[in-house]
C-alpha cells in the first residue's frame, strides 16, 4: 500500500526534478550540479587559516574553474572552498554548464580557456593534452596526487611521463538503488548473483508493479545512462582485460564479447516486463530524464533503479537514504555467487591552464586530503584520495561507495564511454544506446558504433 505522505513526497521532488531539467543536463560522469555560487565567503577573522599558511604568501587574485557541476552539487562544492577563499583571498569563480563537454574544446579553441577544468572523461582530457591546451601539473599537485592514489588513477591524466590532471571526486556506477521499506514489507532481500536479480524482478512484476525503472535523457548528453548498463554487463560477461582491450580498441566495437553483454543488458533494459516503472513502455526510456527515473522508488513505482551513488543528491532532505530507510543501493551482482564483483564508476580530473600563481595555489588545495574531507563533509561527494577522513561523510550512500572504492582489493574500472576517443565515447556510444532502446538492433548498433572509431 502506498503511503499518503510518501506520494506527496514524490510529487513534490518530480516536479522539482521536472523543472530542473528545463536548465539542467549532466555529463556521463558526472552529477547532478549547480552554477553559481552558495552562500557567501567567510570573513578570515571567523576562520582558523592555519591549514592555508603554506599559500598565504600567494597575491590574491581570481581562479575561474569550469565544469558540468550545477545546482545544490555546485553549491556545496563552493562552500567547501570558502575558508580557503577567506584565508588566502582568491576568488574561486566556477562556472557550471549543462554543454561542459561540448563547450570546453570550443572555448579553448577560441582562446577562452577557464584557469582551471573539472574534465569527466579521460578521453575528453586526452583530446585537450593533444590540441595542446592543458598544461602538466605544478610540483606540488604531483606530489599530492602521488601520495593520495593509486597508479589506476593517476594513468588516467598522464600522457607520455607527464600528468596532467589531479583527480577530484569520485563515484561508483555499479549501484543498484532500491527502497529497503518497499523490499521488507513485500518480503524482498537483496540479490546475491544476476539470476537472483532476474528471479527478484520476476517476483515484482508478478505482483504487478514494473520492476525496473531505467532513465537515459540527460539533454545533450542523452544516452549516457545506458553506456553504464553496458560497461557493467561487459565486466560481468568478459572481465577486466576484455573491458580494457575495449577501451583501447584491441578489440572491436562489435567483437562478439561486446555483444554478448548488450544480450545480458537486453534482458532488463529492453524486457517489456520489466521497464520502464510508471513512466510507460521500453520507448519511455529515451525520454524520461535519469534525475527523474529514480523517484518512483519512494512510493512503489518500481522497485529497482541502476544509477550512481551520486544520486543521493536527488532525493529531497525529508528522504532517508540509509540500509533501513526510503532508499539505499546494493552493488550490481556478479554472474556466479562467489565470484569477484566488479566495480565501474567515474570522476572528475581537475586539469590546469593556466600556470599563474593563484592558479597553481587552487590547484593544490583540491588536490589534498584536507579539501577532500571539506568537500565530502559538505555532503553526496566522496574521493577516491586514500588519505580522505571517511568519518567526516555523512550521508549513508556517499559511505557506501567510499567504503567500495576505497576497499584496499578494488579493482577500480573507470567508465569506459569515457575514457574512450570522445568521437565514440560521448558521440557514437551515447547516441548508439538511443537508437537501441527504440528499437535499433544490437548488431547495427554496434556496427554503426564501430564505424565512429577514429
Amino acid at each position: 500500500m502506498l503511503l499518503p505522505d510518501r506520494k506527496a513526497r514524490r510529487r513534490h521532488l518530480a516536479v522539482a526534478a521536472t523543472a530542473g531539467s528545463v536548465l539542467l543536463t549532466i555529463s556521463g560522469c558526472g552529477f547532478l550540479s549547480g552554477e553559481g555560487g552558495g552562500g557567501g565567503t567567510p570573513d578570515a577573522s571567523d576562520v582558523d587559516c592555519a591549514p592555508f599558511e603554506q599559500w598565504s604568501d600567494v597575491e590574491e587574485g581570481t581562479v575561474d574553474v569550469y565544469s558540468s557541476i550545477r545546482d545544490e552539487e555546485a553549491e556545496r562544492m563552493d562552500r567547501s572552498w570558502a575558508d580557503f577563499e577567506a584565508c588566502t583571498g582568491i576568488d574561486i569563480k566556477h562556472e557550471g554548464s549543462g554543454e561542459f563537454e561540448a563547450q570546453l574544446p570550443i572555448r579553448l579553441e577560441g582562446g577562452n580557456a577557464p584557469d582551471l577544468a573539472l574534465i569527466p572523461q579521460p578521453g575528453l582530457l586526452e583530446r585537450v593534452v593533444e590540441d595542446g591546451h592543458a598544461l602538466p601539473v605544478a610540483d606540488g599537485v604531483r606530489a599530492n596526487v602521488e601520495e593520495g592514489w593509486g597508479e589506476d588513477w593517476r594513468g588516467y591524466a598522464t600522457f607520455d611521463g607527464e600528468l596532467y590532471g589531479s583527480p577530484y571526486g569520485a563515484n561508483m556506477k555499479s549501484m543498484v538503488w532500491y527502497s529497503p521499506t518497499f523490499f521488507e514489507e513485500n518480503g524482498y532481500e537483496v540479490p546475491e548473483t544476476w539470476d537472483d536479480m532476474l528471479a527478484l524482478s520476476d517476483e515484482i512484476a508478478d505482483s504487478g508493479t514494473k520492476p525496473w525503472c531505467v532513465g537515459f535523457e540527460s539533454g545533450d548528453a542523452t544516452g549516457w545512462p545506458g553506456t553504464d548498463w553496458i560497461e557493467n554487463a561487459l565486466l560481468r560477461t568478459s572481465g577486466t582485460d576484455a573491458y580494457n582491450d575495449w577501451i583501447s580498441h584491441d578489440i572491436p566495437f562489435d567483437d562478439p564479447k561486446v555483444a554478448d553483454a548488450f544480450e545480458l543488458a537486453d534482458g532488463v533494459v529492453r524486457n517489456p516486463d520489466y521497464v520502464n516503472g510508471d513512466f510507460g513502455g521500453v520507448d519511455s526510456i529515451a525520454v524520461t530524464s535519469f534525475q527523474e527515473a529514480g523517484l518512483p522508488l519512494l512510493d512503489g513505482g518500481c522497485g529497482l533503479y541502476m544509477m550512481g551513488s551520486f544520486y543521493s543528491a536527488q532525493f529531497g532532505e525529508d528522504v532517508v537514504v540509509a540500509e533501513d530507510g526510503d532508499v539505499y543501493g546494493f552493488v550490481l551482482p556478479p554472474l556466479e555467487a562467489g565470484a569477484e564483483v566488479p566495480v565501474m564508476g567515474g570522476g572528475e580530473f581537475a586539469v590546469p591552464f593556466a600556470d599563474r600563481p593563484e592558479v597553481v595555489a587552487v590547484h593544490e588545495y583540491l588536490s589534498t586530503p584536507e579539501y577532500a574531507n571539506s568537500r565530502a563533509s559538505e555532503g553526496a561527494w566522496v574521493s577516491a584520495n586514500r588519505n580522505m577522513d571517511t568519518s567526516v561523510i555523512e550521508d549513508p550512500a556517499a559511505q557506501f561507495a567510499a567504503e567500495v572504492l576505497l576497499a584496499p582489493d578494488t579493482v577500480f574500472h573507470f567508465d569506459a564511454s569515457d575514457s574512450m576517443p570522445s568521437s565514440v565515447g560521448t558521440e557514437a556510444f551515447w547516441s548508439g544506446m538511443v537508437d537501441w532502446v527504440t528499437g535499433t538492433s544490437t548488431d547495427d548498433v554496434l556496427e554503426s558504433i564501430e564505424s565512429s572509431w577514429p
